[in-house]
């Protein structure tokens, strides 16, 4: 049966569970992979060495709903369901699912060896799809052609919300400059989003993998693979930084997005410090045992990559206010039509590709992950009942 309702297993030390559980440094506080799924949900209000895992990315949830509603309280916001918020929420989803992920599979991993196993080869597939949903927003709202290109003498045309406020430039009205090179142009326009969901989809096989194989590094090479995404998602910041503004200096747009910088700043130093603990393994490093339940080096690696995300939500919200704040946005004539504003197929049907390639990929390991595991369930159960 799933559900149990007995007294809650005792807790054991990293010696008396498999060596496939224990974790460096930690020498107590461990489950035995064998709960229910009541066991495991109460164990979320038990000091095991995994509550302070599940708690700081499980309330933070709600900390990330709490700021990400408030830009559908802004002037002149249209309607959540417009299509002007599609990339939003689906980078609503690609946190959300992480943080849920993340979160469950610390407090439901001990119900088996496989469940373990399936447990973060999913946590894997939502970080990675949380990479493409921080794409879809950069690129609609951070995008280099997302902005206002200063004229002389240009009369402009209002955009709909529905086109991100884009706009074509009259031929006839002569122009000063693009902000756009045309070779950044092609990349961000034809290969930064599937580059986004290529390079995701490399890093769920890769982490996978490292479930079975290079386990001596799993965590050097989880945070350096995870390196890749985030140079790629980041490209149209990076090229915000190194170039003009593309709001004109006295717009209400350029001194809404003047916060943009600072807070990609802190969502890069958070990054950081987060490898840093995982790579590090700080504090347990030092005092082992003495950090078991509270304060090793996975909750506040946590702790930073959730501060990561939020200065990133702050970051996207702070270039939606800029775009909202000037509806008429230019264009130079001669280059190719302007960006399209995002749709259905370009924005969830995206995210539901790839989410289908991912559950695919997770369904591959987690069946190689049972052949190896299954037919030790009863071995590991009886050898623990003998010895407890």
């Amino acid at each position: 049966m799933l559900l149990n309702c007995g007294q809650p297993l005792p807790l054991l030390r990293h010696t008396d569970v498999p060596p496939r559980v224990t974790e460096n440094f930690i020498l107590t506080g461990y489950r035995f992979p064998n709960y229910s799924l009541r066991d495991c949900l109460m164990s979320a209000f038990r000091p095991t060495n995994e509550t302070g895992n599940f708690w700081t990315h499980f309330l933070p949830v709600f900390v990330f709903a709490y700021y990400f509603v408030e830009v559908f309280g802004w002037d002149g916001a249209p309607p959540g369901d417009d299509p002007f918020f599609y990339p939003l929420w689906n980078y609503f989803i690609g946190v959300f699912c992480l943080l849920m992920a993340s979160s469950m599979a610390h407090l439901l991993n001990s119900m088996s060896l496989v469940v373990r196993e399936v447990c973060f080869f999913v946590d894997y597939g939502t970080i990675s799809a949380y990479t493409v949903g921080s794409s879809l927003a950069y690129f609609y709202y951070i995008h280099p052609r997302a902005g206002i290109v200063e004229t002389r003498g240009a009369r402009g045309h209002n955009g709909s919300q529905m086109d991100l406020g884009l706009t074509r430039h009259d031929p006839a009205e002569p122009f000063s400059s693009s902000y756009a090179t045309t070779g950044f142009s092609v990349f961000f326009e034809t290969f930064y989003i599937p580059s986004s969901c290529v390079v995701a989809i490399i890093c769920v096989l890769s982490c996978c993998n490292t479930r079975q194989r290079w386990r001596k590094y799993r965590y050097v090479i989880r945070t350096l693979v995870f390196l890749l995404p985030f140079l790629i998602s980041s490209t149209p910041v990076f090229y915000r930084l190194l170039t003009r503004s593309p709001y004109p200096s006295a717009s209400s747009s350029f001194a809404a997005s003047t916060s943009t910088p600072n807070f990609f700043f802190r969502h890069c130093l958070w990054l950081v410090v987060s490898a840093v603990f995982n790579i590090s393994k700080i504090p347990e490093r030092f005092a082992p045992g003495r950090f078991d339940i509270w304060g090793h080096s996975h909750q506040w690696f946590h702790c930073c990559t959730f501060l990561s995300i939020l200065d990133e939500l702050h970051m996207i919200k702070a270039e939606v206010r800029a775009i909202l704040l000037g509806p008429t946005l230019l264009l130079p004539p001669a280059t190719p039509p302007y960006l399209p504003g995002p749709t259905v197929a370009s924005t969830y049907g995206v995210m539901l590709l790839l989410q289908t390639t991912i559950a695919s990929i997770i369904v591959w390991f987690s069946r190689c992950a049972n052949s190896i595991y299954g037919p030790q369930r009863d071995q590991l159960v009886e050898k623990h009942l003998k010895c407890h």
